[in-house]
């Protein structure tokens, strides 16, 4: 027996400690346990923030904002997409094209624009001149050649929700915020690998627009994303992480990000589309560009995303160990009642974020593309551990 003296008068027994079960069954019941309130502390903690979030204070003040886009070989694109940037109901802005050594007919393209708009400005960089083929130089030059202090970006592949994008993204520019983090869906189009585009997009921004709400920005997306541009040269922009080919959204703002100078937009007319990839090779290569990054973050976003993803992973194997070996005891009773209390708090949690982002009906697949995402994803992982490309087009 195990006693605890706690004063000279007062003895507390501990008999309760021979009553724990200590079977291989049960302790794979507590770690799955342990795992689930993991999640759920991610689900409630963090994702709630988003998901319940009231609407805030709009600011009225309309500073003049430069709009960047960078392209390489986008002809088509910049074609279909620059005139809804330049049709913003904004009334101060230019719109500051770099094009990044194109040996399509970009140049012709936007020298044609050009000269039927003041607002639209083109940088035209000579071939090669990238030595590192990334989004970041010719990006850096459009932040330097911008007129103006208040920077968006955005992606030539993209197009704004409506004419509003520009207002609300600067509308979250209160006196203490230097950078705001917008949502960029995808366009939805009929089939499996659409959907799984969407959500995979959907769930990553429920991450870091609810990590930013938390005080703990750790990346954006620059396909929609602003920040003064004081900010940009007080980090010394991209240098600490030039010669990583992605990161001038994720990485820029891991090292811009402090817990309040960071806003976030989300209003549905706030959003940028894009198109997605139609094969799932296509995806593949830039999921897995995409995740080289990781390895740059600071180490307290490496452990609260890897502890997230862990806490994933073993969540679905240890309760798909808990079925084969307990389904129908006590143990399998539990481990189900835990499944079910974290499926359901993920489902509500994301709808209601599904909500915000304007991507209720597709949160309703959570509880399948959660599972496949997480082995996609896995996939993903492994396969970045041996890539390396410095090619942005």
């Amino acid at each position: 027996m195990v006693i605890l003296h706690l004063s000279q008068n007062h003895v507390i027994t501990m008999d309760w400690l021979r009553e724990i079960p200590l079977t291989f069954e049960w302790i794979l019941l507590y770690a799955f346990g342990l795992v689930a309130l993991i999640q759920l502390f991610y689900y409630w903690f963090f994702f709630s923030r988003l998901a319940f979030r009231k609407p805030k204070k709009k600011y009225d003040a309309t500073p003049p904002v430069s709009l960047i886009i960078c392209a390489k070989n986008e002809y088509l694109n910049l074609e279909e997409n620059l005139p809804f940037f330049l049709d913003q109901d904004y009334p101060d802005y230019e719109v500051l094209v770099v094009n990044d050594g194109s040996d399509d007919e970009t140049e012709l393209l936007l020298h044609e624009m050009r000269g039927k708009t003041p607002r639209l400005t083109v940088v035209n960089l000579q071939k090669n001149v990238n030595f590192f083929r990334g989004k970041k130089f010719p990006l850096s030059i459009g932040i330097k050649e911008a007129r103006h202090g208040l920077i968006v970006v955005a992606d030539a592949d993209c197009r704004p929700a409506s004419r509003q994008w520009i207002a609300g993204m600067v509308s979250r520019f209160d006196p203490a915020a230097e950078i705001v983090l917008g949502y960029g869906p995808y366009r939805k189009k009929p089939g499996l690998l659409n959907k799984l585009i969407r959500y995979d997009t959907f769930f990553i921004g429920l991450q870091y627009l609810s990590f930013a709400l938390a005080g703990n920005a750790y990346m954006g997306v620059g396909r929609n994303l602003a920040y003064r541009r004081e900010v940009f040269f007080r980090v010394k922009g991209f240098i600490s992480h030039y010669k990583v080919m992605s990161g001038d959204d994720d990485l820029f703002i891991n090292q811009a990000a402090t817990r309040r100078n960071v806003r976030i937009e989300v209003d549905p007319d706030s959003h940028t589309l894009s198109l997605p990839k139609e094969s799932l090779g296509k995806w593949f290569h830039q999921k897995r560009r995409h995740m080289t990054t990781g390895n740059y973050y600071k180490p307290r976003f490496k452990f609260l995303l890897g502890l997230l993803s862990l806490s994933q992973v073993l969540f679905y194997l240890l309760f798909a160990i808990l079925m084969a070996c307990c389904v129908l005891s006590t143990i399998g009773l539990i481990a189900a009642a835990i499944f079910a209390i974290r499926m359901i708090s993920m489902l509500i949690i994301f709808y209601k974020a599904g909500k915000k982002l304007n991507q209720s009906r597709l949160s309703l697949y959570s509880p399948l593309f959660d599972l496949i995402m997480l082995v996609l994803n896995l996939t993903f992982a492994f396969s970045a551990m041996f890539f390396n490309n410095n090619r942005w087009k």
